[in-house]
């Protein structure tokens, strides 16, 4: 992992002054923070599974999604769904939960966090051919993916010496934050990552893998083609490191500096909280607030989200 860390912000707490008594989602984890009047809600998701006509799901999510007036990108693929939406809480929960129904699957990595002002300034549903781009026939999802380990049992594992931590993010995410002692292959774009297994990792050596992202998508596509590879034991964090800065304390946690996200939040810290970077108004990259941006020497800093891939 690369050197540069710094250690999450002050606590960033809530404003005392509260919105009357909400009743989250039903299926809304117990500990998703309590909004603030100001805030909008943000659900992230994906799911692999066989989509017979990703145009007529592509018109149906535009429809309703417009119905319920959130904003945010959803990608379509044969192979699933990837999106994240925000908006109003009761009208994008009604959204998720029809879209659930419509498609007749659970929606098992789905992600509720909040925003302090709209993350999204538009709202667009593309149907491409993968839902994150590896451009490798061998990884199939759909097939065979690694182990998922919760935060806990993640833990435990990638605390053991034999066990190899490695990081599929993009060299502009590894930059802000990462797990203690994992390494960064510095690659440019996810398409990358398969040259970088075929480089550095090796089946009868690297008996045991854990690997993470963001969210957890792209580790279904990078545990399936070691798999496929022929590495035997592969790890990865179920719900990526989302989940694990929602569910694990400060205290107890191998997690370092801040997670970059995709939309105009640009970063977060533990519990979701919006963190303390903006994507560089000169390159992109992303910059601490106030800071010049280490990459190009710009003095200012605007929140531009980096593509998805």
């Amino acid at each position: 992992m690369g050197a540069g860390f710094t250690s999450p912000g002050p606590d960033r707490r809530r404003d005392a002054d509260r919105s009357p008594p909400y009743t989250p989602p039903s299926f809304m984890s117990a500990a998703t923070p309590e909004p603030t009047r100001a805030e909008h809600l943000v659900a992230t998701f994906y799911e692999f599974f066989p989509v017979a006509d990703p145009e007529a799901l592509r018109d149906w999510l535009q429809r309703r999604g417009s119905e319920a007036r959130v904003r945010g990108t959803v990608l379509v693929a044969g192979e699933g769904l990837n999106g994240t939406l925000s908006g109003e809480a009761g009208p994008l929960e009604g959204l998720i939960l029809d879209l659930k129904k419509h498609c007749g699957i659970e929606l098992r990595q789905l992600k509720w966090s909040w925003s302090p002002s709209a993350p999204f300034r538009r709202f667009r549903i593309r149907v491409k051919p993968e839902l994150v781009t590896f451009k490798q026939t061998d990884a199939n999802p759909l097939r065979a993916t690694g182990t998922h380990l919760g935060p806990r049992e993640w833990d435990e594992v990638i605390a053991r010496p034999d066990v190899r931590l490695i990081d599929t993010r993009n060299d502009y995410e590894t930059a802000i934050g990462g797990f203690v002692d994992a390494e960064d292959p510095s690659t440019g774009n996810f398409t990358d990552f398969a040259a970088y297994v075929d480089e550095h990792l090796d089946p009868e050596r690297d008996r045991e893998i854990a690997m993470y992202c963001t969210g957890g998508i792209r580790c279904e596509k990078a545990s399936s083609l070691l798999l496929a590879r022929g590495f035997d034991k592969v790890y990865h964090l179920d719900g990526g490191i989302l989940r694990y800065l929602e569910e694990t304390t400060p205290e107890n946690s191998r997690w370092q500096g801040e997670c970059y996200v995709f939309d105009e939040r640009v970063s977060v810290g533990h519990d979701l909280e919006p963190g303390r970077y903006r994507n560089c108004a000169g390159c992109g990259w992303p910059t601490e607030n106030g800071v010049r941006c280490p990459r190009c020497g710009a003095a200012d800093a605007t929140p531009s989200p980096q593509p998805t891939d």
